[in-house]
């Protein structure tokens, strides 16, 4: 792949700024995977705040503290759950201004889970980003049949407790949304 079609894809560094941070927030990147946007967001925290990297592959989880400690941030904490499971992050409810979930609804089953814990552990003015997929590229990404579309998205969020904000622009064949929590309500 050239450096053109790379840069058309999902750029870590230029989504975060669409997701209104501010120093001394307490975010949580849901599904880490390498920790491009664990990296991105510690950095525009500026080592104020805190980021948890939550993700099932502990190899991953590793690599993320070795970036992290290699940048001097010291906001980054990884957690080695299953998010697909209730209560899934092992946060305290409530406390979060921001959860991201980026790439992560494709590979998983338990999707509604995945929404339940980002509303359980937000703050009643926190924000839900989601970033996935809007198609399938050239054997990059999920299979045709494992997208999950803008409007399946829309449809659980606001099936979980969410309602729409906002869409921001977050790359050639990805989609991104803000939600913010609706008032709280038991979610299975």
């Amino acid at each position: 792949m050239t450096s053109a079609q790379t840069a058309t894809f999902a750029h870590p560094s230029r989504n975060v700024g669409a997701f209104g941070l501010q120093h001394g927030m307490k975010v949580a990147d849901f599904g880490s995977g390498s920790g491009a946007y664990v990296l991105a967001i510690a950095e525009r925290l500026g080592n104020t705040g805190h980021i948890y990297a939550i993700d099932i592959q502990r190899d991953l989880l590793r690599r993320i503290q070795n970036d992290a400690q290699k940048r001097g941030f010291k906001n980054v904490e990884i957690i080695w759950n299953d998010l697909e499971r209730p209560m899934g992050s092992h946060l305290a409810e409530a406390q979060l201004d921001l959860v991201l979930v980026s790439n992560l609804l494709f590979q998983i089953e338990a999707k509604r889970h995945v929404f339940a814990e980002a509303w359980r552990v937000l703050k009643p003015t926190g924000k839900l980003v989601i970033i996935d997929w809007s198609d399938s590229f050239r054997g990059l990404g999920p299979q045709k049949s494992e997208v999950v579309t803008k409007s399946s998205t829309m449809s659980l969020a606001n099936d979980n407790g969410f309602e729409y904000v906002k869409e921001f622009d977050a790359g050639a064949h990805h989609y991104g949304l803000i939600f913010r929590p609706t008032t709280k309500k038991e979610i299975i």
